[in-house]
């Protein structure tokens, strides 16, 4: 009996403990891409993350002179779309060690890829993509102050 009263706080302390860990590495918040051009608001959704591009360095197409739209994307009834509002994540669901898989979208290309999220640093986020598990790249987006977004609608 007493061996069961030590065991059980025990292995609740490591539950718990593990539990604190997992929010340390929380990916949720607004990420600015690696090349500036593009802010992503991550937060939790029905399917897992969500990844929303809330802000484009240039919102406006110069050929056209009307916000930019996804027409690099494959599915005509899609390529007339916003970019700004698109969600890049699908299946975004989490996986052993911080990190977060599932697929993302590149409205620059139209293409969906494999991606892994790492939460590196407190505002650094490693976001690795692959095609066919062999051609990878990847680039770390710095996560923003939430309260400078509040205060000037950047």
């Amino acid at each position: 009996m007493l061996r069961s009263q030590i065991l059980v706080p025990a292995a609740l302390l490591l539950f718990v403990s593990g539990v604190f860990a997992e929010t340390k590495a929380d990916p949720t918040g607004v990420w600015l891409t690696q090349d500036g051009d593009a802010k992503i608001k991550i937060s939790q959704c029905v399917t897992g993350l969500c990844g929303t591009i809330i802000w484009l360095k240039a919102p406006i197409d110069p050929s056209t002179g009307k916000p930019q739209v996804d027409d690099k994307n494959a599915n005509p009834s899609l390529a007339k779309r916003p970019i700004i509002g698109i969600n890049i994540f699908s299946e975004m669901k989490a996986a052993p060690g911080s990190k977060w898989s599932g697929k993302i979208y590149n409205a620059d290309n139209g293409k969906t890829y494999s991606t892994e999220l790492t939460v590196a640093a407190p505002r650094k986020l490693e976001v690795r993509g692959c095609v066919l598990a062999v051609l990878c790249g990847s680039e770390t987006w710095t996560k923003l102050e939430d309260v400078k977004l509040a205060t000037t609608g950047d």
